[in-house]
């Protein structure tokens, strides 16, 4: 992988965004260009000016962004790192299919893509699962037991 294409974390810069973040937040309206220092006009594709809005917008809001192409393969410990999850709970969800990976030698190779995927559905899961909850709590009228906090002790 060249150095181009290498993961990079970009914090936000001392400078406000406020204006930038603004301008991306409105409707694109059709085409956007970038203009290059000799000032040749690019026409960005949509897939590219979504990507510059999430960026100006996470940066705006103060969050440091990271960058990382798809095809990008992970270790274990690189996954369980961006997962939040211990490496060998990983090497379990590799063992059990719920994660796809390669092993070409002695270590396992992970694509950023599936665990970002894996990611995605356990979001999604836990939000299914609180809808659930919310839905049975509200059905045994359990909201309106607990009004006045009782001693624990």
């Amino acid at each position: 992988m060249t150095a181009e294409l290498a993961e990079r974390t970009v914090l936000p810069p001392q400078v406000p965004l406020d204006h930038l973040a603004d301008a991306v937040r409105q409707p694109s309206g059709g085409r956007v260009e970038l203009v290059s220092p000799a000032g040749e006009r690019i026409v960005l594709p949509e897939e590219v000016v979504d990507v510059v809005r999430l960026v100006v917008l996470a940066m705006a809001a103060g969050q440091a962004v990271t960058i990382a192409p798809q095809h990008q393969t992970l270790t274990t410990q690189e996954a369980a790192d961006l997962l939040g999850i211990s490496r060998p709970t990983v090497v379990r969800l590799l063992d059990r299919g719920e994660i796809p990976y390669q092993q070409p030698g002695r270590h396992r190779r992970i694509l950023l893509r599936d665990v970002l995927a894996y990611q995605e559905r356990r979001r999604h899961d836990r939000r299914a699962s609180l809808d659930r909850l919310v839905e049975l709590s509200e059905d045994a009228d359990l909201y309106e037991a607990t009004d006045t906090p009782r001693r624990t002790r």
